[in-house]
């Protein structure tokens, strides 16, 4: 009975906190987590979520792009020219909104326009595309004196490459309307397939290319949503037929009730707590979490934000035992306040020149939004894994990857859902052996692979897999896409090059 009130008291608290005015709760001294992921990224964007007043730039078309040249690129020494590249930058105008603009960019492959279209998401909740293009998977990089040098290892070298910021009020995305801020799968996975329709309808050419969706973090919940949502789709000829063979999810967080157990598993292996820390977490406060989480499967929208607060007791309690370590790559220190230094993203977007660039006019660049990260809470905690199995039964193939070193959505976590996942191939995926994914003759990670469904846990890397291991992350791109994960980079070749 004492523990019981003990939660009860748990979840009142927390449910005060949620009610508590902004501007008390930092009287308070409470620090939001949203706030924080934000410093810890360094990153500062001037507004905190794109709702303007009015603007001007009111499209009456769905579709308005324009071909996209970069000021300040420097030439690549592969003789590779923008003349040659379909690249461009766009706003789409959100036909379920009530003015909500998405904006996106595209890059023609570099290698043939026959390629996959690959759409990537950022996670957060909340976090622009634009974090992506240039320190993980796009064509370009940002140097220190604001010039962009070429990616050697951007996805755009196997695949038509489409970025998209969302939800609504991240990224240049904007509305005049608060009410087009997302709080749910439902409301982002809408707009994603609304984005497509309109995206394949204006360029007929790429229709038929294979697609495949991709992303890390909190797109462990966009994705198998979207997923699902491009899939009832096309049964039902809703519209453009969207030729979707797969997505994959890097470092996400897919099923939280499994996840958030995990932490201390993973925690202990790696020695950032110790054995009592361990007993202690997993005595008190992991049930506490469990109970939490399964109020948000049945007393709708007010428990799901509790368990959020709930549940982050785990990853806060074993943070306070683990000192300045960097909880995206727990190899690497934490300086201050700041895990890694991105700040130059905001400097390069902000330049008049980039911004005219892009087609932006006076939108301001919201690099992460607090505003849209809170309005996720309440999806937080909800189970995505529950819609994948149809996915997997009707041939749609899932490739979970994650790099090791990272602890805030770790390989561990992702290995158990993928695991204990239930579907008719889930015996066979349990028993199979893993095998090296090898890279340049050297082991770059280990996979397991039965059927539509891979994983594979990525040697070095944290929590953004394409920044730390760019080569890694193209083969492993390049060989899911062409159903090659499982060979050698030669049999690969090999293999295509006979097909």
């Amino acid at each position: 009975m004492e523990h019981c009130n003990c939660y009860m008291f748990t979840l009142s608290l927390l449910l005060l906190l949620l009610l508590t005015p902004p501007s008390l709760s930092d009287d308070l001294g409470f620090d939001f987590p949203a706030k924080k992921l934000i410093r810890d990224l360094n990153l500062f964007p001037s507004e905190d979520v794109n709702i303007v007043p009015r603007h001007s730039n009111s499209h009456a078309n769905k579709i308005v792009e324009k071909p996209l040249r970069f000021p300040n690129l420097v030439p690549s020494d592969s003789g590779i020219s923008l003349d040659d590249l379909a690249h461009r930058a766009g706003y789409y105008l959100i036909p379920h909104s009530h003015a909500a603009k998405m904006f996106y960019f595209f890059f023609e492959s570099r290698n043939s326009k026959k390629d996959p279209v690959v759409i990537w998401l950022t996670g957060g909740p909340g976090c622009s595309s634009e974090l992506a293009v240039f320190y993980e998977n796009g064509p370009f990089k940002i140097a220190n004196n604001m010039s962009l040098v070429w990616n050697e290892y951007g996805w755009d070298k196997v695949s038509n490459l489409l970025y998209v910021d969302q939800p609504t009020g991240t990224g240049f995305s904007y509305s005049t309307d608060k009410r087009d801020i997302r709080h749910d799968e439902e409301g982002v996975s809408n707009d994603l397939y609304d984005f497509l329709q309109a995206f394949f309808a204006e360029h007929p050419e790429y229709v038929k290319n294979d697609f495949f969706i991709t992303g890390e973090s909190y797109a462990g919940h966009y994705i198998p949503a979207f997923a699902a949502r491009v899939h009832r789709g096309n049964k039902a000829k809703e519209g453009i037929h969207i030729n979707l063979k797969g997505f994959a999810i890097g470092n996400g967080l897919t099923d939280p009730g499994i996840q958030y157990k995990a932490y201390t598993d993973y925690a202990l292996d790696m020695g950032i707590i110790q054995k009592a820390d361990y007993e202690r977490i997993n005595k008190v406060m992991v049930p506490a979490c469990e109970m939490a989480i399964k109020l948000c499967g049945t007393d709708g929208k007010i428990a799901c934000t509790a368990s959020y607060f709930v549940c982050n007791t785990i990853f806060n309690s074993i943070m306070s035992h683990a000192g300045d370590i960097n909880y995206y790559d727990i190899r690497k220190k934490c300086e201050g306040s700041l895990c890694y230094d991105f700040s130059n993203l905001e400097k390069y977007l902000n330049q008049k020149s980039v911004r005219d660039a892009l087609g932006v006019g006076d939108i301001d660049f919201v690099s992460c939004s607090s505003t849209v990260y809170q309005a996720m809470l309440v999806d937080w905690m909800r189970n995505l894994e529950v819609g994948i199995p149809a996915l997997l039964e009707d041939g749609i193939n899932m490739l979970v990857y994650a790099g090791e070193f990272d602890l805030i959505c770790n390989w561990l976590g992702n290995s158990k859902w993928v695991h204990a996942m239930e579907w008719s191939g889930q015996q066979e995926f349990v028993v199979s052996s893993e095998v090296p994914f090898t890279v340049d003759d050297s082991e770059a990670g280990l996979l397991k692979k039965y059927g539509p469904l891979s994983f594979l846990k990525v040697h070095d890397a944290g929590h953004m897999v394409p920044m730390d291991q760019p080569k890694a992350s193209l083969e492993m791109l390049k060989r899911w896409t062409q159903g090659t994960l499982s060979e050698s980079a030669a049999d690969a070749e090999k293999l295509v090059a006979e097909l």
